[in-house]
């Protein structure tokens, strides 16, 4: 049985076809981050179905004029919806994609009688590298979209538009930060994904990527299928919750005969060599149980993640450490190591801080670039909802925007069209 995330939750589905039958929702823009591990996707559906005979489909209820009577811009409701898939198993993702009918009303149409032009936001490598593929396999093309680029944009969209969407990690317990707009900038977006990016960010726009490492989530999956023959991340990230990774380190007080180093400030408990304790026994691989390997491994690298960005913001002045990628995976003992390590080295100055769609910002930064039919190419906007039940969460408004998250992690909010923009394409039909 594999875990998929759909709709910002992880759930058990026992195949692709269980996933695809989640939602018949209408698709109406789709934007995806294919990087060197996993495929991201963010989507916007409305509540209406397709139309299943030959007349043009009508337009969902909750289409409606722009407020302020522009009658050039249409109001969508519906929702934003969150999706993974292994980038190794890039099939189930066309699958997926198929079921979707994107072809037909889920991607950017340009009023052309041809599939070519059937285009949606891509970012990340894969972008490039699996081009082909999603044109051969479903007649797509995929309108890239620059990588730092799009993680910028999605990080401060939900920084500054998504209530609950920021908080720390601290002894156990998950702190909600509300954050000052007028305070948001500068700050450190760390970005774990198969390597890790760190990025200065000093305004909507204004980014600098200013460091990174290669040891990063694609290190953790692909030592610990070498060293436990876990089959998954998941999996890996499962077996690691019942490890102890002291069998496996070596600790200070292994050196120093349990005491603490006092005269530097460690503790007799602090790492003072990951994977070190086996250099000094007469044991092989298989002596060892792969829980406490696992464990070890995500210890040394959210060490090594955390004192890294620490350093980073100390070199800028920074104090707000933000981290981002699908590594994270809301895992307790990950987020707390890296807290701890941030706070080590800062000695109580700074704060690592998690976001709740921690591995969508570049899915959702690309989903942000679509224009629409004018020939200005203004923005589609993400715009005020109104909530419909107890389980919304009014949000602060960003630039005329406010959105409202579920209790399933999807985002309800209305999209901003152009009249122009053709959602459905013009040759097939739902």
């Amino acid at each position: 049985m594999e875990r998929k995330l759909i709709d910002g939750k992880l759930e058990n589905t026992d195949s692709t076809s269980e996933l695809i039958k989640q939602s018949a929702d209408e698709i109406s823009h789709l934007a995806i981050d294919i990087g060197g591990s996993l495929i991201k996707i963010v989507y916007f559906s409305t509540n209406s179905k397709c139309s299943t005979n030959d007349e043009a489909p009508t337009l969902p209820k909750e289409r409606q004029e722009v407020p302020n009577g522009d009658l050039n811009h249409h109001i969508l409701s519906g929702r934003l919806h969150f999706v993974k898939f292994e980038t190794s198993k890039i099939e189930d993702c066309i699958n997926f994609l198929s079921s979707k009918k994107l072809q037909q009303c889920g991607a950017q149409c340009h009023h052309s009688h041809t599939v070519d032009k059937i285009k949606i936001k891509a970012t990340g490598g894969g972008a490039f590298k699996f081009a082909d593929l999603f044109k051969e396999k479903l007649g797509i093309t995929l309108d890239k979209v620059e990588e730092m680029e799009s993680l910028v944009a999605g990080a401060n969209f939900l920084l500054k538009a998504v209530n609950h969407e920021a908080y720390t990690y601290i002894g156990g317990r998950k702190e909600y930060m509300q954050i000052d707009q007028n305070d948001l900038y500068p700050y450190l977006l760390v970005n774990i994904g198969s390597g890790v990016s760190m990025i200065k960010v000093d305004g909507d726009e204004k980014f600098q990527r200013v460091s990174g490492t290669s040891v990063g989530g694609g290190t953790f999956w692909g030592l610990g299928k070498l060293l436990t023959k876990c089959k998954s991340f998941d999996e890996l990230l499962e077996l690691s919750h019942e490890g102890n990774n002291r069998v496996i380190d070596m600790l200070v007080g292994d050196i120093y005969g349990g005491m603490d180093y006092a005269k530097i400030g460690l503790a007799s408990t602090a790492i003072a060599s990951s994977f070190g304790k086996p250099v000094s026994e007469n044991r092989e691989l298989e002596d060892y149980k792969p829980e406490d390997i696992a464990r070890s491994l995500l210890r040394m690298i959210s060490n090594n993640i955390g004192q890294i960005a620490y350093l980073n913001a100390l070199r800028f002045g920074l104090k707000r450490i933000i981290l981002g990628g699908f590594f994270i995976r809301d895992h307790a003992y990950t987020m707390d190591t890296i807290s701890v390590a941030v706070d080590f080295w800062s000695k109580g100055e700074a704060k690592a801080m998690f976001l709740r769609h921690e591995g969508f910002l570049g899915a959702l930064g690309a989903f942000m670039n679509y224009k629409d039919g004018n020939a200005d190419l203004m923005p589609l906007q993400l715009v005020e909802q109104t909530p419909k039940s107890s389980s919304c969460i009014v949000d602060r408004i960003h630039n005329s925007t406010r959105v409202h998250e579920n209790e399933s992690g999807a985002i309800d909010c209305r999209l901003r069209v152009s009249s122009s923009f053709k959602i459905y394409d013009e040759v097939k039909r739902c």
